[in-house]
């Protein structure tokens, strides 16, 4: 049987094996998914070893995913602009990463959540890897601008620099932010400890649809600051976690599984 696993540390509160277990037996593909905690000072060690014993594919998850991204031998396009790779192959014998977080976003955003990004005017909040990560996907939809807020206002500056040349991306700070957006999407962990992003409240609009890139079986911080201002239509990041899975076991099987129910499953806590 096919070997596939999640790397992290910790790992051992990943979905990702029932996710892939469940995209297993909806699609018949004859596979066994595991969760493998690396230690921290041996992320590389860990990696070879599985592809040596056999293993066909592994996703990455944190703190690994730019070290994925500088022990691979080829990366893909999207993965070179990330800086960070979470799905890992064997392509003729070399190591292959891609970065499927921001397919993920923009799959769950424009077909789950029927969200339309073109000529929209949308904020990013925070400038580390999650947001690096999902930066050329969501400029491939064609917005009309992207703006990166973040406390420190040099890592957005970064941002916007790299991804300039791709559409019109600018930098701000939290309390300079100009509203109302059509999009807000947090890219911060804030909500995982109930922390909120000191955004200011005339960035949220009865039309804004606002993303927390966190998830939870309950509203995220994010999520509850977003409803409590009005914002259209509020959501959490578990249909990216889902959608960025189903990217890579696509790429892993060349057969693409349907999300639908697996999310359903999951918000059932099933």
């Amino acid at each position: 049987m096919d070997m596939y696993a999640v790397v992290g540390n910790p790992v051992s509160h990943s979905k990702s094996p029932k996710i892939h277990g469940m995209f297993a037996q909806q699609t018949g593909e004859s596979l066994e998914y595991t969760a493998i905690q690396a230690p921290l000072d041996s992320f590389r060690e860990t990696v070879e070893a599985f592809f040596i014993g056999g293993g066909k594919g592994l996703n990455v998850t944190v703190p690994f995913k730019e070290q994925a991204w500088k022990i691979v031998s080829e990366r893909s396009h999207r993965a070179e602009l990330a800086g960070a790779v979470n799905t890992l192959l064997q392509r003729d014998g070399r190591l292959f990463g891609d970065n499927t977080d921001g397919e993920g976003l923009v799959r769950d955003i424009c077909i789950n959540q029927g969200v339309a990004l073109s000529g929209k005017k949308i904020l990013l909040v925070g400038a580390g890897g999650a947001v690096k990560g999902v930066m050329a996907p969501l400029l491939d939809e064609g917005p009309a601008s992207i703006v990166v807020a973040n406390r420190t206002v040099s890592k957005a500056e970064d941002l916007a620099r790299i991804f300039g040349r791709n559409g019109s991306v600018s930098a701000c700070a939290f309390e300079d932010l100009q509203g109302p957006f059509d999009v807000v999407i947090n890219g911060t962990s804030a909500s995982l400890v109930g922390d909120i992003p000191p955004l200011p409240d005339a960035v949220i609009a009865s039309h804004t649809f606002t993303y927390d890139m966190m998830y939870s079986l309950r509203d995220t911080a994010f999520v509850a600051w977003a409803k409590a201002r009005g914002a259209g239509q509020c959501c959490d990041g578990l249909g990216m976690l889902v959608e960025q899975a189903a990217a890579a076991f696509y790429l892993w099987r060349g057969v693409r599984p349907d999300t639908a129910p697996v999310l359903a499953a999951l918000r059932k806590g099933d």
